[in-house]
């Protein structure tokens, strides 16, 4: 599904190594968390996996392809075939609800009934059917990023990349995304997400991924944001039984 093979970056700009020979396989179906500090280069594999940086060197395949060494014309095929979610939203504030979902599709020139029929369905997926012909100024935070997560999963995606999705959220909020993520994730759907947020890596002990300095620390198949704490204990365990 996803394999890196010996990936380094180096920003030309400043000669900052963001990631240093990075070896990673994830397979189908897994969810998987990307931790670290700031500047611990997560955010620069999140972008490589969408190609919006290039690797220096080594090998990247994404959904069986290639993604190294894309031409120009190959890159928004690779990005179709992605669901991505980012911290900010990034809505079209001149559409409503269906029509920021239904762009995905009109992107790939779906048919207009098919397209009709998977929007109302991601819209009743993420619990928003009811606002479809809502403006985004008109949601809450927490109501815009479902709106993000509804156009990521419209085409169907193998993969989703979030980064960030809970960074703006208050905490129960965050519960309630995490709970569309989990449920999307046991469709099938491989869900790769970066995150600072600790008390939901320690609650969903789903596998996380640990960088810092442009190398993996940590890989953990059921894991934890820092290493050497106890067994995680919240309130929302009798709600969210990730385990």
């Amino acid at each position: 599904m996803i394999h890196l093979k010996d990936v380094t970056k180096i920003y030309k700009t400043n000669g900052v190594v963001a990631l240093d020979k990075v070896t990673l396989d994830i397979e189908r179906g897994e969810f998987v968390f990307i931790v670290g500090t700031s500047g611990s280069g997560k955010s620069t594999l999140m972008k490589l996996l969408m190609h919006e940086e290039v690797a220096t060197s080594g090998n990247i395949i994404v959904n069986g392809k290639d993604v190294t060494h894309l031409k120009p014309k190959e890159v928004p095929y690779l990005r179709r075939s992605l669901g991505v979610i980012f911290q900010d939203y990034r809505l079209l504030e001149d559409k409503t609800v269906y029509e920021n979902v239904a762009f995905a599709m009109q992107v790939i020139e779906a048919p207009r009934r098919i397209m009709q029929r998977s929007v109302n369905t991601v819209l009743d997926i993420v619990g928003l059917r009811d606002k479809f012909k809502s403006f985004p100024a008109q949601l809450s935070g927490g109501e815009q990023q479902r709106v993000a997560i509804a156009r990521a999963i419209v085409n169907d995606p193998r993969i989703v990349i979030a980064d960030e999705p809970t960074g703006n959220l208050d905490p129960e909020t965050s519960w309630d995304i995490m709970d569309i993520f989990q449920r999307i994730n046991a469709a099938g759907t491989t869900i790769v997400m970066a995150t600072h947020d600790k008390t939901i890596v320690d609650q969903m002990q789903r596998r996380v991924i640990a960088i810092e300095g442009g190398k993996i620390t940590r890989d953990e198949a059921r894991g934890v944001y820092s290493e050497n704490q106890p067994e995680p204990q919240s309130p929302y365990n009798k709600f969210f039984p990730f385990k």
